[in-house]
């Protein structure tokens, strides 16, 4: 089963339903729900992404859909030695982006799904959007 690493800004265009996003973040998930793929996440993605749900509605409401997000995909973990390799790297610029960079790395990832792949062109592991991905499903 392919490994995707799935950037926050798709799962939050999923959470929040934003357009036109939406579609093709909904599909991703679709697919992996089927077991056709195995969606990972950085722990980062989950706090960025229970942050954004925060400015949207309540807590218990954010809590329980981040619960059942649990049930679709893997949240891989940010440690010390992926900070270090972030803070240490000079091909991000945003930091950020190189936490999820070497998450992907360190977890044995096979493509990252994002939205914005300028932010991934250093990447040694091959960057998509999700519709390009999906695409390649067809």
């Amino acid at each position: 089963m392919k490994k995707l690493f799935v950037d926050t800004n798709i799962v939050i265009d999923l959470l929040s339903r934003r357009d036109p996003f939406y579609e093709e973040a909904a599909e991703l998930f679709s697919v992996a729900d089927k077991k056709q793929v195995e969606l990972t996440v950085s722990s980062l993605t989950i706090a960025n992404t229970s942050y954004s749900l925060l400015r949207q509605m309540d807590a218990n409401k954010a809590k329980s859909i981040l619960r059942k997000l649990r049930l679709i995909l893997k949240i891989l973990p940010l440690d010390d030695k992926i900070i270090g390799l972030a803070l240490n790297d000079e091909t991000f610029a945003d930091f950020e982006d190189g936490l999820q960079y070497f998450t992907a790395i360190e977890n044995g990832q096979e493509l990252i799904i994002t939205r914005n792949l300028k932010d991934f062109k250093g990447s040694k592991i091959p960057s998509m959007t999700a519709k390009q991905f999906l695409e390649t499903m067809e």
